[in-house]
């Protein structure tokens, strides 16, 4: 398994984290959003999937990775 921390831009509310955190794990991956600090720690298996995969799942909820 991988860790990674992602920073995200534009996540303000609770229906960000929810969003965001639904998306990633319906990847096969788990997801923990930190909204003051505007980051997702991202837990998967490099082995099923990428972390492009995971970042383009974010941003196709209207986030920006940075």
């Amino acid at each position: 398994m991988s860790n990674v921390t992602l920073n995200v831009e534009g996540m303000s509310c609770g229906h960000c984290v929810s969003s965001v955190e639904k998306a990633v794990s319906g990847l096969g991956a788990a997801a923990k959003v930190d909204l003051p600090a505007k980051t997702v720690a991202v837990e998967y298996d490099e082995n099923k999937i990428s972390l492009s995969a995971i970042k383009e799942a974010i941003e196709e909820q209207g986030y920006d990775v940075v």
